[in-house]
């Protein structure tokens, strides 16, 4: 997602300048939604982590053995 000194600077923007939701988006190009949740929670870092990697939609055909 977004690092550490983008949310540094979304927060900077709002707090200290004064700058609109709107404002922030156009000047740092990331949505209204990621603006919002940063503003929202105290998190200083956004992370992701998947569970399990998904099979392609190879993936049932890719074990079978080849014929000719």
């Amino acid at each position: 997602m977004e690092g550490v000194d983008t949310i540094a600077r979304i927060r900077r923007e709002q707090f200290v300048r004064g700058k609109s939701v709107k404002e922030i988006v156009r000047e740092l190009h990331v949505s209204r939604n990621t603006v919002r949740k940063v503003l929202r929670t105290g998190a200083t870092a956004f992370s992701y982590e998947r569970e399990a990697q998904p099979l392609p939609r190879i993936g049932p055909w890719r074990e079978a053995p080849a014929t000719k």
